[in-house]
């Protein structure tokens, strides 16, 4: 028993999915807590309510997953071991037995059968209220120091900016602010002394300045594949084109795998997009010496794989250096050649990102080897938890990262929750 940690005042920085979560399941665990949530913007949750395009893809059914590396490119074996404790079906049994219906898409994506994020939002601030946990918004808080109190036991101090400037006192603190585009985002923990991560931006589109594929905006390819040239980074997926470059899941899971590498070549970079899915150049070859055994006399402007469109058949043309009207039994061995390597292999020159959407996520925060990976606490502060993107941990697109947020947050509460149980039984 750590009778140096007696949390019944538990303070929650940040009223965010990781945050909120966390106070209603260890107001549940602990009804004599006294949990306040502090929230530096006007409303709660402000982010699960724009996360999925408003929809909020709450987690995944990770059938598809076939590691987790694969999803979280940061804080893998962290998430590995909480899971066993929380995980994505026990994340669909809590919200469903609240009354929220789930539907599972064919991508293994899970949402509200609503369709709809203000229903999550509205069940978890209801869930707030009819627990008692006190919710003060507009409370951004500049400093937290770590006290010792008289009888022994440890507790921290909270000091809040601006109107609310004030300092209020815990026994415990979850941080569970989220991710922070600037390192200063974390200037709030600097008394702490807390080994932390510099915070870089990842799940962002690609600029192409300059390229004519942006002239194709709208178009999507279903099943293309996209590397970092000079690195083993490659994602598949769907490719959207924009009006500024390249996005879309493909895009999004490569700016995840490459944050830090891209951060530190000032998001310049060049990409190799392969059309064709996976397929080497060998397959492809294949598929094109198949069209022209079937169509010698038709131009290639008019006969293309069913899976692109004829304006982005006609670009790849270009980058060929081919033209349309050549006939497909006038292509030659050369020509082949090229349009194969061009199908498999263009080449973009990306100078800039473009950030997706409002769903902003950061690699990078306060470092995991800062913190007791099974419980969440810091290792030189005892009651002083992390949960949510404030570490350093961050996933693709598919509703990993709102899984890891449930998942920490439920942690960090069990574990506040023994040491009350610990101490008051």
């Amino acid at each position: 028993m750590r009778i140096a940690t007696v949390p019944m005042r538990i303070a929650i920085i940040g009223a965010g999915a990781a945050g909120c979560f966390a106070a209603i399941n260890l107001k549940r665990m602990c009804p004599q807590a006294d949990v306040t949530i502090y929230e530096s913007g006007r409303k709660p949750l402000a982010k699960v309510a724009v996360t999925g395009g408003g929809r909020c893809n709450l987690t995944n059914s990770f059938e598809r997953v076939k590691s987790l590396a694969a999803v979280y490119p940061r804080g893998e074996r962290l998430m590995k071991r909480l899971m066993h404790e929380f995980n994505q079906k026990d994340v669909c049994r809590w919200f469903e037995s609240e009354g929220v219906r789930l539907v599972t898409q064919d991508d293994c994506c899970v949402f509200p059968q609503s369709q709809d994020a203000m229903e999550i939002v509205g069940t978890l601030t209801r869930l707030i209220h009819r627990n008692g946990i006190e919710l003060k918004t507009g409370h951004r808080v500049v400093r937290i120091e770590h006290h010792g109190n008289c009888d022994g036991t440890a507790g921290y101090d909270i000091r809040f900016a601006g109107e609310t400037s004030s300092v209020v006192t815990a026994d415990a603190v979850i941080v569970t602010t989220g991710g922070s585009p600037k390192a200063s985002g974390l200037d709030f923990l600097r008394p702490l002394d807390l080994k932390t991560t510099e915070p870089v931006p990842s799940l962002f589109s690609v600029c192409l300045p300059g390229d004519s594929i942006r002239e194709l905006t709208g178009t999507v390819v279903e099943d293309a594949t996209v590397a970092l040239t000079g690195t083993k980074m490659r994602a598949d997926g769907p490719l959207l084109i924009t009006h500024w470059g390249l996005s879309g899941p493909a895009i999004l899971k490569l700016s995840s795998y490459a944050a830090r590498t891209l951060a530190e070549n000032g998001y310049k970079a060049t990409l190799s997009v392969n059309w064709t899915g996976d397929c080497n150049e060998a397959d492809a070859q294949e598929l094109l010496t198949g069209l022209a055994v079937k169509n010698p006399q038709k131009q290639l402007s008019s006969v293309y794989p069913t899976y692109l469109n004829a304006r982005l058949w006609t670009h790849l043309l270009s980058r060929s250096g081919l033209t349309g009207n050549l006939r497909w039994n006038e292509l030659g061995r050369k020509g082949m050649n090229r349009l194969v390597n061009t199908l498999t292999n263009s080449l973009y020159r990306m100078d800039g990102k473009n950030r997706f959407k409002e769903e902003f996520v950061t690699c990078g925060g306060v470092a995991l080897d800062a913190i007791n990976p099974q419980t969440l606490e810091s290792r030189a502060h005892p009651g002083l938890y992390f949960a949510g993107e404030v570490l350093d941990v961050d996933a693709i697109t598919g509703g990993f990262n709102l899984q890891a947020a449930w998942t920490m947050g439920f942690v960090a509460a069990k574990n506040i929750a023994k040491n009350i149980d610990g101490v008051t039984s």
